[in-house]
């Protein structure tokens, strides 16, 4: 399955996310990629405490970012989040974060998550999770 559905989420860089050059420090984007992937699952009604509370867990297994360009302090920030793959046990965001000023590609990315119970075995994604990504491929076909 390939969603071509994105979700886009501003954050504006703190101080306390840049190093002594008042540069972003590399893992703030894994971070943002983070907030990015909680609000596209939120707009797909995925909410990631309910989806705990019901007993699944979607931990990393691979995580991959190549920086392009600096972001700095007080940087308006735009988290570009796609689904991009979802297997029988597992999904693939997507990411791309934009500088907010001036549209430029700042870094890009990805994480894949597996599906695992509580005992920490991986499991099938499940159905009512399932049936929420195929509806939102449904609503947003022809984009």
């Amino acid at each position: 399955m390939s969603l071509l559905k994105k979700n886009e989420t501003q954050v504006r860089v703190i101080y306390a996310d840049t190093d002594a050059m008042g540069i972003v420090y590399h893992t703030n984007y894994i971070k943002w990629f983070e907030i990015g992937r909680t609000e596209l699952l939120r707009e797909m009604e995925v909410v990631y405490a309910e989806v705990e509370s019901s007993g699944y867990y979607l931990p990393v297994t691979e995580a991959y970012c190549h920086y392009l360009l600096p972001a700095r302090y007080d940087d308006i920030l735009v988290v570009q989040t796609v689904i991009s793959n979802v297997r029988r046990a597992s999904i693939q965001f997507d990411y791309q974060i934009r500088n907010g000023g001036n549209g430029k590609i700042l870094a890009k990315g990805f994480t894949i998550h597996a599906f695992v119970n509580r005992k920490g075995t991986i499991v099938r994604v499940p159905r009512d999770i399932m049936e929420k990504i195929r509806k939102w491929e449904e609503s947003t076909s022809g984009e």
